[in-house]
């Protein structure tokens, strides 16, 4: 009977790896097997299987160093580590506890009562999980998996995009080479060896394997683990073997990329070639993970991590030889950039990983929203991997300490200008050259659960580092002298495309961004009325948004303003309530319609209950001076139910949609109405 559910299991044994690698895939199980302990922590981090064993039978020494090594591993990866003893053994067991095992079994023993050990095992790993164990198969939800698979009597061999990469086709789902192309690739021995694995495979139907040296002549060594699939066809798992005296190589046991240990090595290996200088190291801080992991559990705080070490990856374009990424601690990562390069090129990377990580992440049913602070230095002549890592500490520290989210440091003092003078150059090209593009995140009826509205938003397509989010747009046009140019750009060509939407958006309302800067513009209302008539656009349908920090400075000159907007048929909101001052004076004082309140206090309502006093406290407020509440950042059910029992009329965030073009918008309408 299978029990197994085609999941993967380790099994390091020193004398009896073919008997247990049998036994498990009869039952279903995916082995990945081991005779010798070398490099098996990071083996079975890459192996994501869920289970461990290791035979300790007539070795016990050697088990038990086996299972310290794989017990951080196991622990991080919430996985069980069943431990298989002697009789003559037995006494041994405490010391098998302390090393780290979570079950074990006593020889001698049944096939049947291996497998329900393992099936035990496999529960327990389970339920630390909450039942949730992320994928290492594709997407965001671990690293990419190296296979390939045969039909018996086929000339070609299809590749899962890892192993595509890997042999210079390009990561490419169902690649495909021909058989006798792929063998060219490999030595003689490996040929043998390939061709008499997969006979004992086809004419036993048992799980085998073989190994090879490295196709592209690396030290490393590939291991191929067979087994038959359905319809008969050869189905192999691929894992990268590297020597023991390859530090650089070893991997992180919870998202897969390199650990801390590998990306000392990498960076002391760059350093040490004579003439090199300018290696750029990037220390990136997950923020909100320990938030992330009280409120919705460890589970899905891994499978969170693991999915920002995915985006990093992907980003970075890591490819282990010019660029590495590697798990520095916790929810800290490093990329290193390889000469030839410079602290503009990670800066460049600095800001890309800002807007990656601020992007929402699915993690079951949850959608969860991180962020992220950066600190970016560059190698110095005489710097080694521990010198550059504290100087990328504080460059960190400064990021987290002043609001961040990048520090670019170089000898100890803060280098922006090179930075900020190529992206100010790249911005005054996206205004001439129509780069800039407008998004519309829907703005939804909590009542009806319809459409009645959407917010503009900027989006840069830059051509090197491609779409850049709004903050990155506003944060350089702020440090140049192109804000206003840019918030005229943006107002101009919102209110043109929403002017030209489709019928069945015609009744939409639009809501666009005002900065501080556009009301401190002498004759600013008056401009903006006139390019709103000449658009066409209805002038009732508009709503300008402006951030309460932008009414600070004077608060007169602001009412007055707005006042002559609503004049003109607009209506007004006070946008991001709870980030900043939220004065009573400003909901007293000015001529307001809305009031949105921002995205934390939208996640603050599924908190504790003084949150919960908090955000009803907002909204009562709003409401009894007879304004609308819209929430921004909605992401959840549970959020949007209680923000609608607290009074909230309009809601938008991820759980309806993320910014969208026109045509998805007027599809999401269409099946909304």
């Amino acid at each position: 009977m299978s029990v197994g559910g085609s999941q993967p299991i380790f099994i390091l044994s020193f004398r009896h790896r073919d008997e247990l690698t049998r036994t498990v895939e009869a039952a279903g199980w995916q082995p990945i097997a081991a005779r010798r302990a070398a490099n098996a922590e990071a083996r079975f981090a890459a192996s994501s299987a869920g289970v461990a064993i290791v035979d300790a039978r007539g070795a016990l020494a050697e088990g038990l160093d086996a299972v310290r090594a794989l017990a951080d591993a196991a622990e991080a990866n919430a996985a069980a580590l069943i431990v298989l003893v002697s009789r003559t053994d037995a006494e041994a067991l405490d010391r098998v506890h302390a090393a780290g095992a979570t079950h074990f079994l006593v020889s001698p023993f049944s096939d049947l009562q291996l497998l329900q050990t393992v099936r035990f095992a496999q529960r327990h790993a389970d339920r630390v999980t909450g039942g949730y164990r992320a994928p290492r198969r594709s997407g965001d939800a671990g690293p990419p998996v190296s296979s390939w698979r045969w039909e018996p009597g086929s000339r070609a061999v299809e590749l899962s995009p890892a192993l595509a990469r890997r042999v210079g086709l390009g990561e490419t789902a169902g690649a495909r080479i021909s058989l006798l192309d792929l063998f060219r690739k490999l030595d003689a021995d490996g040929r043998r060896a390939a061709r008499g694995a997969v006979e004992r495979t086809i004419a036993s139907g048992r799980a085998t394997a073989f190994a090879h040296s490295a196709i592209d002549e690396a030290p490393e060594r590939l291991i191929h683990h067979l087994r038959i699939g359905e319809g008969g066809s050869v189905i192999a798992r691929t894992e990268t073997l590297f020597p023991d005296d390859a530090p650089a190589q070893s991997r992180d046991a919870m998202t897969g990329v390199r650990d801390a240990r590998a990306g000392r090595a990498w960076i002391d290996q760059q350093l040490a070639v004579e003439g090199t200088s300018g290696l750029v190291l990037i220390l990136v801080a997950v923020s909100r993970f320990d938030a992330i992991n009280a409120a919705f559990g460890r589970a899905v705080g891994d499978a969170v991590l693991q999915a920002a070490a995915r985006r990093i990856e992907r980003l970075v374009d890591a490819d282990g030889s010019q660029r590495l990424v590697a798990r520095v601690a916790g929810a800290e990562f490093m990329v290193a950039i390889a000469p030839p390069t410079g602290l503009a090129e990670g800066g460049f990377i600095a800001a890309q990983l800002v807007e990656a990580l601020g992007r929402p992440f699915m993690s079951g049913d949850h959608v969860v929203t991180l962020g992220c602070r950066v600190g970016v230095v560059a190698a110095e002549p005489g710097d080694d991997a521990a010198s550059l890592l504290r100087k990328g500490s504080a460059a960190l520290a400064e990021a987290k300490s002043e609001g961040g989210p990048i520090r670019v440091i170089e000898g100890g003092a803060e280098v922006a200008s090179g930075l900020d003078d190529r992206l100010e150059v790249d911005l005054r090209r996206a205004l001439d050259q129509d780069e800039i593009r407008i998004l519309f995140q829907p703005q939804i009826s909590v009542a009806t659960g319809r459409v009645i509205g959407a917010e503009a938003l900027a989006r840069w397509q830059h051509p090197e580092l491609g779409e850049l989010g709004a903050m990155t747009l506003f944060n350089v046009a702020e440090r140049s002298d192109y804000l206003v140019q840019l918030s005229d750009h943006v107002q101009r060509k919102a209110v043109a495309v929403a002017a030209a939407w489709p019928e069945n958006l015609r009744g939409l309302r639009l809501a666009v961004n005002v900065t501080a800067q556009d009301m401190k513009r002498p004759g600013f209302a008056a401009q903006f009325l006139d390019l709103v008539e000449d658009s066409g656009f209805a002038a009732e349908r508009l709503t300008v948004e402006v951030t309460e920090t932008g009414l600070i400075e004077d608060l007169n000159g602001a009412a007055s303003l707005l006042a002559e907007l609503r004049e003109g048929g607009l209506r007004v909101a006070i946008d991001d309530f709870g980030t900043g001052y939220s004065s009573l004076a400003y909901l007293k004082a000015l001529p307001l319609d809305y009031l949105k309140i921002d995205r934390r206090l939208s996640e603050d309502i599924v908190g504790s209950p003084r949150d919960r006093i908090v955000v009803r406290s907002v909204i009562e407020m709003a409401r009894s001076l007879g304004l609308d509440v819209v929430a921004e950042g909605v992401e959840t059910e549970e959020q949007l139910e209680l923000l609608a029992r607290e009074g909230c009329n309009v809601y938008q965030g991820f759980l309806c949609a993320p910014p969208v073009t026109v045509d998805t918008l007027a599809a999401l309408v269409a099946e909304r109405a």
